[in-house]
């Protein structure tokens, strides 16, 4: 039986995130775990009066295709998908691992020749900026958070606020808080951030803050903006691994000069750090600064949908700009790496504290 906070997100994602309309046509996707959530949203879909499209894919079709893909099949971008992308009105993507260290002998040049090949795919989609992704919670998930499944369920969907009598009115109380710190930040020329091992300034002049409250990200909580692409100077240590394509990187250190960066480590998996950034042109310069409002996530769980949400964190990702912003910077990847203030670090606009000890100052 279909747990009933399941079909509550469903209803949250199609007619709140989305805000789907009769005859939109929906893309649903994800992998065959996800399969309770992806049923539920396509009938919510049409109770909507929307057309359900359903992109499912096995749970192991990337480690498969990893192991025997030759190069000119890591490079190949079906029609298909584009035409698909571009005839949805919405997008619904589903993220359900069962083993989140499936890729993690693949090489990092296959990885990165599959995301320069998918670019124009990604370009699409976002472009449409009619798309929002959320998790379906699964075992392999509870394990990396260090919880059983049913606490790792319980997580979920507290952070996704539909164990609320009102999730809609939770989520517009959170637009409303967010929009206080863009007031803030708004007009801002330098940002400083300081940490532990983190002395970083950066400008955002003439960039625009969104707030990010449920449309594109399920759970969310964060406002965002792209830095000017030259301005980053200082060191930063991100305080969380950052998980992502199987591997885990630990204790990244990263220090930026004229907006790039000119020196990277890491304690572990500190080669595969190193390829990412060799990515492209743009995969060495700062494509987001985003602040993390979402009290109802305080615990790091090596899922960067949640992790990047921690309220009192910041992530400066590298690569790909949000063109809403204001971002130049063009990249096939966009890398989120977190830093906790929550313990003596703060954030300053034009040397005014915004927020310090993971607390704001609006």
């Amino acid at each position: 039986m279909t747990d009933l906070r399941t079909s509550r997100l469903a209803h949250l994602l199609v007619n709140y995130s989305r805000n789907v309309k009769r005859g939109h046509k929906v893309m649903i996707g994800g992998p065959t775990a996800a399969e309770p959530l992806l049923l539920e949203l396509g009938r919510e879909v049409l109770r909507r009066g929307g057309h359900p499209m359903y992109r499912m894919s096995p749970d192991r079709a990337a480690e498969v295709f990893y192991a025997e893909a030759k190069p000119a099949q890591l490079r190949f971008l079906p029609d298909s998908a584009m035409a698909a992308a571009k005839e949805a009105d919405h997008i619904l993507r589903v993220i359900a691992e069962t083993n989140t260290q499936a890729l993690a002998d693949v090489a990092p040049k296959k990885q990165t020749t599959v995301q320069k090949a998918r670019r124009p795919l990604q370009d699409a989609v976002l472009s449409k900026n009619a798309w929002t992704l959320t998790l379906y919670p699964t075992e392999a998930y509870a394990q990396d958070a260090g919880m059983s499944l049913e606490a790792f369920e319980d997580f979920v969907y507290a952070a996704c606020r539909v164990d609320a009598e009102d999730p809609v009115a939770e989520w517009k109380k959170a637009k409303a808080f967010q929009q206080k710190i863009i007031r803030r930040l708004r007009g801002a020329d330098e940002i400083h951030i300081v940490a532990p091992d983190t002395d970083l300034t950066l400008s955002v002049k003439g960039r625009t803050w969104k707030n990010s409250f449920g449309s594109h990200n399920m759970p969310d909580g964060e406002v965002f903006t792209g830095p000017v692409e030259t301005s980053a100077e200082g060191e930063i240590r991100y305080t969380y691994p950052v998980c992502t394509r199987g591997k885990e990187v630990v204790d990244v250190r990263l220090e930026f000069e004229g907006g790039r960066v000119v020196r990277a480590s890491a304690e572990k998996n500190e080669a595969f750090l190193k390829t990412m950034l060799r990515t492209d042109e743009g995969a060495s310069r700062l494509g987001e600064l985003g602040i993390g409002t979402n009290y109802g996530i305080q615990r790091f769980v090596k899922n960067i949908l949640f992790d990047e949400k921690i309220g009192g964190s910041v992530h400066l990702a590298v690569g790909r700009s949000y063109e809403e912003t204001g971002g130049k910077n063009k990249s096939a990847i966009h890398w989120d790496m977190i830093c906790d203030l929550r313990r003596g670090g703060y954030l300053e606009a034009d040397g005014k504290v915004v927020q310090a000890d993971g607390r704001f100052r609006v």
